[in-house]
């Protein structure tokens, strides 16, 4: 043990709420630009809501499934939708409901730190991951290749964000 102060902690990055508001205000104008009202959720990296936004006209329950998705990619540090069916059920259960594996869930990563996640819901899968990335590309952060299962991520996961959802 040690008695210095600097010993007893870290720096860590952090996302800022000027950076969360950036990544909404992207994700907002491509939702837009598509023509999809979204529900967009921005996390920080301890799973904690930094932005939402509910579109005029996105899904009511569209807003837990985003905040989800928010929280699921920012714990794992990889895209959400590569879980197999049968886990898929059981993260969800095991969480309450805070986990998911529904696609739409990225996470924020800036130079290979992961600093938080952005859930996008109420769209198609597609629409939702498309809205996600314009956030991504905003805020500066790593816009990975989504649909490549090859992709891993800092734990050795896999980072696509592919197939239907379930």
């Amino acid at each position: 043990m040690t008695d210095s102060p600097a010993a007893a902690t870290r720096r860590v990055p952090q996302l800022t709420h000027a950076a969360a508001l950036a990544a909404l205000q992207a994700a907002v104008a491509h939702a837009e630009a598509i023509g999809v009202p979204e529900n967009v959720a921005v996390v920080d990296q301890g799973g904690n809501l930094l932005a939402f936004l509910r579109m005029d006209g996105a899904k009511l329950l569209s807003r837990e499934s985003a905040l989800a998705k928010a929280v699921t990619a920012a714990s794992n540090g990889v895209p959400t939708g590569r879980l197999p069916a049968d886990l898929a059920v059981t993260v969800a259960l095991a969480s309450r409901g805070r986990l998911t594996n529904l696609p739409g869930g990225l996470p924020i990563l800036i130079d290979g730190a992961c600093l938080g996640g952005i859930g996008v819901g109420s769209g198609t899968s597609d629409q939702d991951v498309a809205v996600a990335r314009a956030a991504l590309r905003a805020i500066g952060a790593e816009d990975l290749d989504v649909r490549d299962p090859d992709v891993r991520g800092p734990n050795g996961q896999a980072r696509g964000a592919g197939g239907p959802e379930p």
